[in-house]
């Protein structure tokens, strides 16, 4: 098993699949001017397989795949094919901002993904646009219509929640996912823009915003039994629908972290803010070399990232650029 020194057993990997993206998110991206990796230095399908198959053997079975925007990578649905039948693996999934899902919906559902993390802070279109720097809410609900009509069983949405901008949109996100039969799962503003933005006084933090829900929607309970390993802490409400809360900044839950990435230039980082990481793209002809590199990465993560601590210090590449 991939055990690091506190005894964390780490079983779930996330692939950024491209640092490019159709929209321009001001926290996690510039509007113009992003630095993006060489597109030669872009890991193949193929060897994002060779690096699978050398770490399934020690333990990975839950992998997502994440950007940038990986719905911009094309062919796309073979390489989930081969993901979704892969032995060990247990559940696969997809971070999408959902512009591009109405067309790509079926094919990678045909492809054997069943489960979907649609990215959406607003259903307001000015606030959409002012937040993605992009005008293009009517093709992310369109994308979100087509994912339900094709009948994926698992939908989240995720918002990142900004004190003094997405308030308004609590409610009715959670409104518009109880309507669905979708989690929505809400995301605490974290400093990952790469460009200082991030101030602890702009993060709507989790009770914040279980307070305004409870007012609306009546009480919420913390679901029982839940994973303490999942990032999101889970509530439901009288009728049995949930909602989560990812509280990087107000409850952190690095203790519990299961989680490795690997970015689209093939640099393996055991925290989304590492602030080192591993090259592996000269290891992926050698298996052994490789697996060794994945346990040394593990056994080097730190306790936790240290957010609002004085000895906190921001990753050196953006979120896109880390893959989400």
């Amino acid at each position: 098993m991939l055990t690091d020194t506190f005894g964390r057993v780490h079983s779930d990997l996330r692939i950024s699949l491209t640092d490019h993206c159709n929209i321009r998110c001001f926290y996690c991206m510039p509007e113009a001017g992003a630095e993006y990796a060489p597109l030669r230095s872009q890991l193949t399908f193929e060897q994002i397989l060779r690096f699978i198959a050398a770490a399934v053997p020690l333990g990975i079975d839950k992998i997502r795949l994440t950007g940038g925007e990986p719905l911009l990578r094309p062919k796309l649905p073979q390489l989930v094919e081969k993901l979704a039948g892969q032995q060990g693996i247990r559940d696969l999934a997809l971070t999408t901002n959902a512009v591009l899902l109405a067309n790509h919906a079926k094919p990678l559902f045909d492809a054997g993904l069943r489960r979907l993390n649609i990215h959406l802070d607003t259903l307001d279109r000015e606030r959409f646009a002012q937040i993605t720097r992009r005008d293009e809410l009517p093709r992310v609900l369109a994308g979100i219509d087509a994912a339900l009509d094709v009948g994926y069983p698992v939908i989240k949405l995720n918002a990142v929640a900004i004190k003094g901008l997405t308030e308004p949109d609590v409610i009715s996100l959670v409104r518009y996912g109880r309507e669905r039969n979708i989690e929505v799962r809400f995301i605490e503003f974290m400093p990952l823009d790469g460009r200082s933005l991030w101030s602890l006084d702009r993060v709507l933090t989790a009770d914040d915003m279980i307070a305004m829900l409870a007012e609306e929607f009546g009480p919420l309970t913390a679901v029982p039994d839940a994973d303490p390993r999942a990032p999101a802490t889970e509530y439901q409400f009288a009728d049995g629908s949930r909602v989560g809360f990812i509280a990087s900044v107000s409850r952190p839950f690095c203790l519990n972290c299961n989680r490795l990435r690997l970015t689209s230039d093939g640099k393996l980082r055991y925290c989304l803010f590492a602030r080192e990481e591993t090259d592996i793209c000269h290891l992926l002809d050698d298996e052994p070399g490789l697996q060794e590199a994945i346990r040394s990465t593990v056994r080097q993560k730190w306790a936790g990232h240290e957010i609002n601590r004085p000895t906190f210090l921001p990753p050196e590449r953006a979120m896109y650029s880390i893959g989400g």
